[in-house]
């Protein structure tokens, strides 16, 4: 195909800057046609976006025939009823993260597009962006010799946003681990792309502030497959702001923010490296370039379906203990 044309359900916060943009920009795929629940909602997206067609309802869209693929773009609660029905359609398809609020649902969307031979990506963009392929690069050559251990500590203080009824993060029904599901996937899904998939993972979740039905705080430990160990710290309801990941080898080490656009950071003996890679201006245009890359040209993309239900089976196991 010469051309793709993008369906996308859910027309939020997400889809203004981060993502729906680079459905426009990047060549071989169009923006073709949008749904939300709020039908107004969908029709002001459209106007400003220059998005040609509005659906009325998500069935509409998925079996439209000027539809060749879906991006699906809801909260996480929502995504198992819609991926499957795409892949009942037999259309390709982008899940926003987390890919689902639990790890066997997201098993049977994984499955569905498995069943149909179909492409199925996740929006773990952050496998995509130079910035953050920067880090794998020095591990690829040894910048720190054997990579012996990984910490991340994120922490941000309690907001007015927690109590909005609209934030799906603080609802334990759609984000069993609150901000953790949507905030701490990005960066497991990271390291298990750096390190290789978990063999064993453990952890405590629990609600700390009594603000909300979600987890609050939570804190893990894992090891890789290859025998790399980890650990996290994630709290929400913190004096400050922290976002601080270390990894640590037989010969240096690697500090960088997953969230924040600091420099990263390469310590070898009393030597030290700082390099600064700037976000692209809409952060998954290289997730979504790559996939036209693995539609149009056949090259793997680095997030899937199955890598992502990997990710969501590492954060259910962390959580476990709540």
């Amino acid at each position: 195909m010469t051309l793709i044309r993008w369906g996308m359900i859910g027309c939020g916060d997400v889809t203004e800057r981060k993502s729906g943009p680079a459905y426009q920009q990047v060549e071989g795929f169009a923006l073709h046609g949008v749904f939300n629940r709020t039908l107004a909602k969908a029709e002001d997206y459209a106007a400003r976006h220059h998005v040609p067609r509005v659906f009325a309802n998500a069935e509409a869209l998925i079996h439209d025939a000027e539809i060749d693929a879906v991006y699906i773009a809801t909260p996480p609660d929502s995504h198992e009823t819609y991926a499957t029905a795409v892949a009942r359609a037999g259309k390709p398809c982008c899940i926003e993260k987390p890919m689902a609020p639990d790890y066997s649902a997201c098993v049977r969307i994984r499955d569905a597009f498995a069943d149909q031979g179909l492409p199925l990506f996740v929006a773990y963009y952050r496998r995509s962006l130079p910035r953050f392929q920067k880090v794998k690069s020095w591990l690829d050559d040894g910048a720190i010799g054997t990579v012996r251990h990984v910490h991340w500590t994120l922490t941000k203080p309690a907001s007015a946003a927690d109590l909005s009824d609209a934030n799906w993060r603080v609802d334990a029904a759609v984000a069993p681990g609150g901000y953790f599901d949507d905030l701490a996937s990005h960066g497991l899904d990271f390291f298990c792309w750096l390190f290789g998939d978990v063999a064993d993972v453990a952890g405590f979740a629990v609600n700390q502030q009594g603000r909300y039905s979600a987890a609050d705080a939570v804190t893990g430990c894992w090891l890789h497959k290859g025998g790399v160990t980890g650990s996290g710290n994630w709290n929400f309801g913190a004096a400050d702001r922290q976002d601080r990941v270390e990894i640590t080898g037989s010969a240096g080490r690697i500090t960088f923010s997953v969230f924040d656009e600091q420099p990263f950071e390469l310590a070898q003996g009393d030597g030290r490296a700082e390099v600064v890679i700037a976000h692209p201006p809409t952060i998954q245009h290289f997730h979504v370039e790559a996939m036209r890359d693995h539609l149009m040209e056949r090259r793997p993309h680095p997030s899937t379906g199955e890598s992502a239900a990997h990710t969501a089976w590492v954060m259910e196991k962390i959580l476990s203990r709540r």
